[in-house]
């Protein structure tokens, strides 16, 4: 059982959402928030294995609260739930430790599939999300994040170098094992692996690499099951 606690300060809202996610098989609410400050210490409280997050709420903010919880356990799984689909905000979710971003019009089988996704330790941003994230952090890196050119790129074996594209191209673990016919654990240990020879932080960071050094596949190209020429 999923456990999840919602955070919104509009009341109809909020109760739309926790009715949703009650619905869902193998999930429950263990908790509600109408403010930033209400959520940090429903999370101390209720320990949910995800937390859905709005942005802006008057006091404390979901950014700054999705900061504070992180702060206290690192291991939180924070999903920012917004109405608000901007460039910005979805940078400054991420800084704050959010492993996801989702707009509050998306169907139901997106919302239920991300807090299962964000369970289970992956990231959950969309391809248009992680596609408009990449190419401004290409363009525009933050002052005093960490380098993103790998030490050893020829370090990584086909089958890293295939889910390292597959990473780029937004596909969450599940997703990359029905392409390339892994269990999801696998590729979960995989993705550790790239993380490690790499010297990586994140999914976000891989893809940032696999599109700066030519690595990524072009946009628009389409993903087909396939088998690298050589496993590890």
């Amino acid at each position: 059982m999923i456990r999840v606690l919602v955070v919104d300060d509009q009341d109809l809202v909020r109760a739309g959402v926790v009715a949703t996610v009650d619905a869902q098989a193998g999930m429950a609410v263990v908790g509600e928030a109408g403010d930033g400050a209400e959520a940090v210490r429903a999370v101390a409280a209720s320990k949910p294995d995800v937390v859905l997050m709005d942005i802006r709420m008057p006091g404390t903010d979901g950014l700054e609260a999705t900061r504070r919880i992180l702060a206290a356990d690192p291991a939180a799984r924070v999903i920012v739930l917004t109405t608000f689909d901007a460039d910005e905000l979805v940078h400054a979710a991420l800084a704050a430790g959010a492993c996801g971003y989702l707009v509050k019009d998306a169907p139901i089988a997106e919302l239920t599939t991300a807090i299962q996704a964000a369970a289970r330790g992956d990231a959950v941003l969309s391809p248009a999300i992680t596609a408009r994230v990449v190419e401004r952090l290409l363009a525009h890196p933050p002052a005093g994040s960490p380098d993103v050119v790998p030490p050893a790129a020829d370090s990584l074996t086909d089958r890293e170098l295939e889910i390292v594209r597959l990473v780029a191209d937004g596909l969450s673990n599940l997703e990359i094992s029905r392409v390339v016919y892994l269990s999801e654990a696998t590729v979960k240990t995989h993705v550790g692996r790239v993380l490690m020879k790499l010297a990586l932080r994140d999914r976000l960071q891989v893809a940032v690499w696999a599109h700066r050094h030519g690595i990524a596949r072009p946009p628009d190209t389409p993903v087909s099951p396939n088998r690298p020429r050589r496993t590890p």
